[in-house]
């Protein structure tokens, strides 16, 4: 299945020093004729490329705010994180009612939407069938990583839909005698963008468009600062606004034993301890792309650190979870579709021929220094190696066999000239 990525590389920004494919988790990454080049077989849209390019070469591309234009009645569903934005002078009523200000005619919190979905994780991890530990499914990025890295983890992941869409579902059963009705997810992150491109668990999903905190932050602050009338709209308690920062789901599920990890290159290491049967005793594993959660989102404005201060700091005050009838029995909460393996290591289609590349990349492998510098344009010697193999580059891209190599050629030829026939003088 092709993948409509939201991460994107605007080549006139980027100047080839190899910092994004260091720390890709999926050596999604190139670097060739000084410029980056994104495998998009590979890429998981986590973001991490865009938080570590010092160029700002690495864009996300959500939708726009001209958008609301293409729509008779608008609803915003905002990410939590939204509220972590703006210090304690504004209150959550105040940021939804800013949303309102801003042309959106009404608003639902996906925060409630999480107290919905933590209940039935709840569910989900009292069933005794389930595999030890179940991963969560709330970070599309997370999800992805599994497919491309660890595919035998699939069946562990918790087949629960996110947040984001139940809150879009419940807008929509809500409103559904409107028919030119448009849904605005505001998310921190771009791989939530590629989840409604592209969907996990579904065939399509039920938000409209997806518009990014950076790009709504400025107009918003205007719209509260202008505006002193501040209507009551906030319905989610802590429970669920708690979902922004790590710990904030399994606060929210309470199992057991857990882990939750954040940040994409530990949550691989955490999956790779999952993979080897290391975690077996623990029942539930929250793992969240972006550094401190969704607070630490490529497409927020705030310090996550600080975001993660003000979002604790206005869960103090929001009452105790109280569920409320938001016909339910009408909102698709578990996944329909089965996820598949990403098929990207594959070398060859053919077993056999499989095993003599694989063994020709052992070969390949053992002539590299072994020092993973990047100064390839590849992440690893091992990535090398695989690229030389899949046809995509030669050995002498390593600057350290090539530097070997001119050293022999060059030995070579001065002993030649030494062995010049005598007819011919050697000066």
């Amino acid at each position: 299945m092709e993948i409509s990525h939201s991460v994107a590389l605007n080549k006139d920004l980027c100047k080839g020093c190899t910092n994004c494919i260091t720390y890709c988790p999926t050596e999604a990454i190139r670097v060739s004729k000084g410029k980056a080049r994104i495998i998009t077989d590979r890429c998981i849209d986590c973001g991490e490329c865009i938080r570590r390019c010092p160029h700002h070469a690495k864009i996300a591309l959500p939708d726009s705010m001209r958008d609301l234009e293409k729509f008779q009645f608008k609803v915003a569903i905002p990410a939590p994180t939204l509220y972590g934005q703006f210090d304690k002078r504004f209150s959550i009523d105040r940021i939804l009612t800013g949303l309102k200000h801003l042309g959106f005619d009404e608003v639902f919190e996906v925060a409630k939407a999480a107290e919905y979905v933590s209940d039935r994780i709840i569910q989900e991890l009292a069933k005794p069938d389930k595999p030890k530990p179940l991963i969560s499914s709330s970070c599309p990025a997370c999800v992805r990583l599994v497919q491309v890295k660890y595919p035998e983890l699939l069946d562990n992941i918790i087949r629960v839909e996110s947040p984001m869409e139940i809150a879009a579902q419940i807008v929509r059963e809500k409103y559904k005698d409107i028919k030119d009705l448009g849904i605005f997810f505001i998310s921190p992150c771009p791989a939530k963008i590629t989840s409604v491109k592209a969907p996990l668990g579904h065939d399509s999903s039920t938000v409209d468009r997806v518009l990014s905190i950076k790009d709504i932050y400025l107009p918003l602050l205007e719209a509260m600062s202008s505006n002193t009338e501040i209507e009551h709209l906030a319905s989610a308690s802590g429970r669920g606004v708690s979902w922004a920062v790590r710990d904030g789901e399994t606060e929210a599920v309470k199992p057991i034993s857990y882990v939750a990890v954040d940040g994409i290159n530990n949550v691989s290491k955490v999956l790779e301890k999952i993979a080897d049967g290391r975690l077996d005793e623990i029942d539930y594993v929250e793992v969240m792309a972006c550094p401190g959660g969704c607070v630490g989102g490529a497409l927020t404005v705030e310090n996550p650190y600080i975001c993660k201060s003000i979002v604790t700091a206005k869960i103090l005050d929001l009452p105790e979870s109280v569920i409320e009838p938001d016909n339910l029995e009408k909102i698709r909460l578990d996944w329909d579709t089965k996820i598949e393996p990403r098929q990207i290591m594959k070398l060859s289609d053919d077993f056999g021929e499989a095993i003599e590349k694989i063994q020709k990349m052992q070969m390949i492998q053992q002539q590299l220094p072994g020092l993973d510098c990047s100064a390839c344009g590849a992440p690893t010697c091992k990535a090398l190696a695989e690229d030389i193999v899949r046809g995509k580059a030669e050995i002498t891209y390593c600057v350290f066999v090539l530097r070997e190599r001119i050293r022999k050629l060059t030995n070579s030829m001065m002993e030649l000239q030494e062995k010049m026939p005598p007819p011919i003088d050697n000066n």
